[in-house]
């Protein structure tokens, strides 16, 4: 178990209301910036592996690209673009939406999530905001003749490629393999191996598949996250970064200097998540917007407090 550090305060009306303790690790070139708490500690990313996962499928063979590539990597809103998206990958591989074997969801877009239920819309697979993922998960089957019934089966051909890939990348082996949300694997790997790997995607060279991933999630950020998503927001507003927040509020980040960052807030409440590696990327010198700093605290829909990092976080 990871001995976690304060990184986060619940401040409201002038009343310190809760804190969240987590860790977080910022690498540079290989090399530790600074860290808080036990960062090497194995943790699930969560859908922060989704562009390693990614990875291993081009790796594989799977032709996508653009901002179908950045689906593959998404925990997207569920907007009409990103539905619309998943039918063209299962599409193009010749396979029917009712292959998908991701849980049943909503969008999780707000807007988007009030307008389908307008509309009598229910919980399925293709509307979960993993299906991106599962599509090309799918069509990378396909591609190898894999069979496509138990592509979630961690022993399958396409999981194991996926295993190796997250190993590669975050340097380390797997620590442990669970089940993620969605019903796919999920790898657990430390939060330095995170950083590791989001760095190498964000430093790729030019024609390589690392690459590949990291400028389709660059140059398509809705299409990672959605409208209003923090994710997108990180990314619209730092050209070369590369971000993905993960369930169990889990957040990497590389930039193309050769930095990796990775947070966990213990407790799994995502609300200090984004203020928290704000607050890293602050430390390491990025010029952060000081409304990325803090999060408001809301009392009769006014805000009355914010959610602000803990001092450890600030630059020493």
């Amino acid at each position: 178990m990871a001995r976690h550090e304060l990184v986060a305060e619940v401040w409201r009306s002038g009343f310190l209301e809760s804190v969240h303790h987590g860790s977080v690790i910022a690498l540079r070139d290989g090399q530790e910036a600074f860290r808080v708490g036990e960062p090497e500690v194995p943790i699930f990313p969560r859908s922060c592996n989704k562009p390693l996962q990614a990875l291993a499928m081009l790796r594989q063979g799977l032709p996508l690209d653009g901002e179908l590539l950045a689906l593959t990597c998404a925990s997207h809103s569920g907007e009409d673009f990103h539905i619309a998206g998943v039918r063209r990958i299962l599409a193009g591989a010749g396979v029917d939406v009712a292959m998908l074997q991701c849980t049943p969801g909503l969008p999780i877009g707000e807007a988007a999530l009030h307008a389908y239920l307008a509309a009598g819309g229910t919980a399925n697979p293709l509307h979960m905001n993993c299906s991106g993922k599962h599509a090309a998960m799918l069509a990378t089957c396909v591609i190898n003749g894999w069979t496509t019934d138990s592509y979630r089966d961690p022993d399958h051909p396409l999981q194991e490629a996926i295993r190796d890939t997250v190993a590669d990348l975050a340097d380390e082996p797997v620590a442990a393999v669970g089940v993620d949300g969605c019903g796919a694997p999920v790898f657990g790997i430390s939060l330095v191996g995170l950083a590791r790997a989001f760095a190498r995607l964000a430093t790729a060279a030019p024609g390589t598949l690392e690459r590949r991933v990291a400028d389709a999630m660059r140059d398509h950020p809705e299409y990672v996250g959605g409208t209003g998503r923090d994710v997108t927001t990180l990314m619209h507003g730092f050209p070369g970064l590369v971000a993905k927040d993960g369930a169990e509020a889990v957040y990497a980040v590389g930039l193309p200097d050769g930095h990796g960052l990775a947070v966990k807030i213990a407790d799994g409440n995502p609300r200090a998540r984004s203020v928290v590696m704000a607050a890293a990327l602050h430390r390491i010198g990025v010029e952060v917007p000081p409304d990325m700093l803090s999060s408001p605290v809301l009392g009769h829909g006014e805000p009355v407090g914010a959610i602000r990092p803990a001092p450890v976080l600030s630059s020493p």
